[in-house]
């Protein structure tokens, strides 16, 4: 081999060590900073794309402050920062993309286009119904209407026939999502607590608890060698349960997304903290003093018992079985009162 040929050699045996060093640069940093999986707290502020020196129109925001100057005033909208899980759709793909690989105290504006969003505006979702397939009160334009469970605007009504644009508000708009990054959230019982309230737009009140309780579990005594019939029993058994514990709101029970949702809720939640149910208590206080209950149970535990239950629990009821001194129970009820 030449001197220039083995010079050469020499140079690309050095430019592949370089590329290997660069990969496993970029593979190093790759798996530093968050990654998909990892809980974080976001303040954010979302706005349709601004357009020249026009700033766009705040679509969601965590900041109070961005909501007063917006106009926007919801006095019973939660404006602190909110917990997503980084990778599971919680937030736009392109917003999980830029997050890997941040820090705490990292922010970014993220251009959201039209299509990841909500949706090109598509002109054949703007239709023309029959008026009387819309509530007197609700024809004026601009009125949210639900017409065959399609949700739409009224943009004109004239004599008998309205025009409804089945559109998203914000289909055909880009948006800018701008974030920063608060922490990490390592606490089961604060991830608990994000997980709602990024559905239900509140956090709850919760706890975790682990439960000790017995189970019944077969076990195999002997099996018949000629027949291969394996003869069991049950033995009891300790085992542990991890069970979370949510204290319902005024404001959580009137949430349609939790009425309608919150077995899925319930499970999503138990399936990302490894939990084995899910127990909602009610708390009623006021004059006559406080009540505490199991509003609803989830993640196998089978729901309460509601009114038709409780009237088919009374027919099997026997009244000739029922012992009851009149006269005894006025007596004790007297001595309640005093």
């Amino acid at each position: 081999m030449s001197e220039e040929e083995q010079a050469e050699a020499a140079e690309a045996a050095d430019a592949g060590d370089e590329a290997s060093e660069d990969a496993e640069s970029e593979t190093e940093e790759s798996t530093d900073g968050i990654q998909n999986g990892d809980f974080v707290r976001l303040d954010y502020t979302v706005r349709t794309a601004t357009e020249g020196d026009e700033e766009g129109r705040v679509v969601d925001t965590t900041r109070k402050e961005v909501a007063e100057e917006a106009g926007i005033d919801d006095d019973e909208y939660d404006f602190s920062p909110r917990t997503v899980v980084v990778g599971e759709g919680h937030v736009f793909d392109s917003v999980d993309e830029d997050l890997l690989g941040k820090a705490v105290g990292d922010g970014n504006t993220v251009v959201v286009p039209a299509a990841e969003a909500f949706g090109e505006f598509d002109p054949d979702d703007v239709r023309t119904v029959s008026a009387e397939k819309i509530p007197e009160d609700d024809r004026y334009p601009g009125a949210q209407v639900t017409i065959d469970g399609e949700q739409g605007y009224v943009e004109t009504v004239i004599g008998g026939r309205s025009r409804v644009d089945f559109n998203h508000p914000l289909a055909g708009d880009d948006l800018e999502y701008e974030y920063e990054i608060l922490g990490v959230v390592d606490d089961e019982e604060e991830q608990a607590a994000g997980l709602l309230g990024m559905y239900l737009q509140e956090a709850p009140e919760v706890r975790i608890e682990v439960e000790t309780v017995e189970q019944e579990v077969p076990v195999t005594v002997e099996t018949d060698e000629e027949t291969g019939e394996v003869d069991k029993e049950t033995e009891t058994e300790e085992v542990e349960r991890r069970t979370l514990y949510i204290e319902a709101t005024p404001m959580m029970q009137m949430n349609q997304q939790w009425m309608f949702s919150k077995q899925q809720i319930a499970q999503d939640i138990m399936g990302r903290l490894d939990l084995d149910r899910v127990v909602v208590e009610e708390v009623i206080d006021g004059s006559g003093g406080m009540m505490g209950g199991m509003g609803g149970m989830m993640g196998g535990m089978g729901g309460g018992m509601g009114g038709e239950d409780i009237e088919e629990a009374l027919d099997d009821v026997d009244m000739d079985d029922v012992d009851v001194d009149a006269d005894e129970l006025v007596e004790e009820l007297e001595d309640a009162e005093e």
